[in-house]
């Protein structure tokens, strides 16, 4: 954990652009920050590349940054933003569905008991972009569906459309892979 008294030279050293304290910096927050782009990247390398953008922003807008306010809160807002932003240079109008399509199943609660965060990360990364984005924002940051709506240029329905058919994928896969962990246990 790093004191604010080091966080705040860490940063002045950032805005003078000096390389040490910008690695510092880099480093310190790595592992915070791959854990907000894994949410939204399918791939490792896709969040790396995400995390790096946002620290090249994070980089040049720290002039916007307030002292005494969450740097962590400040910089996890940029990954969020990046990723947005990274889907919608990439991939924005992809996989989208109507809510007609989304079919829902129980899924157990013993399921749930056994499946380890890894798996449901996993999971989630295997979504399409736009319902990975969707329901990344809306389940874990929580984000109202008006404001994904918004934020992505999209309508309210689409955004609820895409939490729909995200949650009714992911609880195919979680139903799939507690399927396959009892028959290898059973």
């Amino acid at each position: 954990m790093i004191s604010d008294k080091e966080l705040y030279k860490l940063l002045a050293g950032c805005r003078k652009g000096n390389r040490k304290s910008q690695e510092k910096l880099y480093e310190h927050y790595f592992g915070y920050g791959m854990s907000i782009s894994l949410r939204y990247s399918k791939t490792r390398g896709e969040a790396v590349e995400v995390l790096n953008d946002a620290f090249i922003k994070i980089f040049n807008k720290l002039d916007k940054y307030s002292k005494g306010l969450s740097f962590k809160g400040w910089l996890r807002r940029i990954i969020i933003n990046t990723a947005i932003d990274h889907f919608r240079k990439n991939e924005k109008h992809y996989h989208s569905v109507d809510i007609s399509y989304a079919k829902t199943q129980e899924v157990s609660q013993t399921v749930i008991q056994k499946i380890a965060a890894d798996e449901i990360l996993e999971a989630v990364r295997e979504l399409p972009p736009s319902y990975r984005l969707v329901f990344n924002l809306h389940v874990i940051e929580g984000f109202k569906h008006e404001e994904i709506a918004q934020k992505l240029d999209i309508s309210v329905g689409t955004s609820k459309s895409n939490l729909a058919v995200a949650r009714s994928k992911l609880k195919r896969v979680l139903i799939n892979n507690g399927t396959e962990r009892k028959e290898s246990h059973g």
